[in-house]
């Protein structure tokens, strides 16, 4: 007789489909973002192995429209080791990102009109997909990033504060 029950996933097997693989945290300091989108990106198979690896550095990366289609640029992808120079990629590579039209539209028209930036914040798994996180933006002042860690140190602060009182 067979069991008739659907197997569940494991919840280490869920954490692992969706585990976050690369990070832009000077992204979250240099700019203030006010909205983030998620993206698909095309990549070699190459690229795909060195990112699973964790192997990826978003620190310099940004995005730019071009005739309709969203890039990403300057991101760097290492090189895979365990395949040969002819079947590996270039780290600097200029990769597509897929997006439906009308958020393209609507990211070049906030481009054009406010002077935002487009910056990658975080590369994902979800489910067997590689996806990717950008934020649209604008650059801090160095008074606006003084702001934001005297905001963070007082809320460390009065975190830590709490914890003591009800200790």
């Amino acid at each position: 007789m067979v069991n008739s029950k659907k197997h569940k996933k494991k919840k280490s097997d869920r954490l692992q489909s969706n585990r976050r693989l690369a990070e832009n945290r000077a992204a979250r300091y240099q700019y203030e973002i006010f909205e983030t989108i998620e993206t698909g990106i095309v990549l070699l198979g190459t690229e795909v192995k060195s990112i699973r690896e964790g192997k990826a550095n978003l620190k310099d990366g940004f995005c730019q429209i071009k005739n309709g289609e969203l890039y990403l640029h300057n991101v760097h992808i290492s090189q895979n080791k365990h395949s040969g120079n002819f079947f590996n990629h270039d780290p600097l590579r200029i990769k597509k990102l897929l997006a439906h039209r009308k958020e393209i539209n609507r990211l070049k028209i906030q481009l054009e009109k406010k002077g935002l930036t487009i910056v990658p914040i975080s590369i994902y798994l979800k489910g067997s997909f590689i996806k990717i996180n950008i934020g649209i933006g604008k650059g801090k002042k160095l008074y606006d990033k003084r702001q934001s860690e005297k905001e963070k140190q007082t809320q460390k602060e009065s975190k830590a504060a709490m914890k003591r009182y009800i200790n």
